[in-house]
């Protein structure tokens, strides 16, 4: 996987107590207490902030980790239920908050973002994967290989999008996904049983060519054709991010955008998480590709786009020259309103306390 860390960010104004009660305060949101001394799964709670401060809380306890109460006033610039990972930033934050009150900061940062996918999946209730959780702890642009998901292999790419001549984009279609827990877990669950065939619990186990080979056979056993096309999705995809690797470490950035597209374009036909199929009605995300392919024909401008996060809603990310900015803005804003784009930027820093 490629994945990065951008300049929308969730930050704290901390101090320690002596008590075993966290105290967090969020712009927007009412005031949560989260008492330490009871850490165990509560059902009631998924999907809440008091569910992933526990989460992370035990997560540490589960290490030997410290820790203790604290009080924090929180603001956040990341757009909920967006696709850009609010809920990693947050449990990224309140690991960092630990680690540092109470651990002289002796977790990696990696730690970290494997002790927040741990309080996502069991506390919060959610099936994520780690990588979101990995790029707002390490900071810049990464490759990831989960061959070994408890000691992942990450690699720096060094790369600011403004030095070839384009600003990274996203745009806001209106759907939120925060509630789209059971599509986002299908894709998982749907690759799982591809692999079970095989014999295997992932399908980085299983050979591609003995995938396509079988794929009649695992039509007619599985009975479910989008698992297929999910998993030919996920064989691809891995190539495609190897090649994107390469593309960015060669500076061959259009070969890089090709390949972005080209993802967008496999994400939509083949692991189909452009919407929701329970909300088949809503499908801003598809609007916001067929707008932004319609501006990039029209002005003849390169440039590539695709889903921005774990999609089914949320936001579309794209590469637009510069010089073109303003002109996509007002192109989008027809549709979507106006506000509905953010230029991003790369934030290198990995998770940090500001001293």
């Amino acid at each position: 996987m490629i994945a990065g860390s951008i300049n929308l960010d969730t930050i704290a104004a901390v101090h320690g107590t002596a008590d075993n009660i966290v105290t967090f305060s969020s712009e927007g949101y009412s005031t949560i207490t989260v008492d330490l001394s009871h850490l165990n799964v509560d059902a009631s709670l998924f999907g809440t902030t008091s569910a992933l401060i526990s989460g992370v809380a035990y997560a540490f306890a589960k290490r030997g980790g410290n820790i203790g109460g604290f009080c924090a006033n929180v603001a956040s610039s990341v757009f909920k239920g967006s696709g850009l990972s609010s809920s990693a930033a947050i449990e990224v934050l309140i690991g960092t908050i630990f680690n540092d009150l109470y651990n002289d900061n002796r977790f990696t940062t990696t730690e970290l973002a494997i002790m927040g996918q741990e309080a996502e999946n069991i506390h919060f209730g959610k099936p994520s994967g780690l990588m979101d959780q990995i790029a707002c702890a390490n900071g810049g642009v990464v490759g990831i290989d989960f061959k070994n998901p408890s000691s992942p292999i990450i690699t720096p790419i060094a790369v600011d999008f403004a030095d070839y001549g384009y600003n990274l984009i996203i745009t806001t279609t209106g759907g939120n996904h925060a509630d789209l827990t059971a599509d986002y877990a299908s894709i998982p669950q749907e690759m799982r049983s591809v692999a079970a065939l095989f014999g295997d619990s992932s399908l980085r186990d299983v050979d591609e060519a003995a995938f396509l080979s079988q794929i009649g056979s695992l039509r007619r056993k599985l009975g479910n054709d989008r698992a297929l096309l999910r998993a030919y999705h996920y064989f691809e995809e891995n190539k495609r991010v190897d090649s994107m690797i390469q593309a960015l470490e060669n500076r061959d950035f259009a070969s890089y955008l090709a390949l972005v597209t080209e993802s967008g374009s496999s994400s939509f036909r083949y692991l189909q998480n452009i919407y929701s199929p329970a909300s088949a009605s809503e499908q801003g995300i598809a609007l916001a590709y067929a707008m932004t392919e319609s501006f990039l024909d029209s002005c003849a401008s390169n440039g590539a786009f695709r889903v921005q996060g774990g999609g089914f809603a949320g936001t579309l990310e794209a590469y637009i020259p510069i010089e073109r900015t303003a002109d996509y803005f007002s192109h989008m804003e027809k549709l979507f309103g106006q506000g509905c784009c953010t230029v991003l930027a790369i934030r290198n820093l990995p998770t940090t306390r500001i001293r």
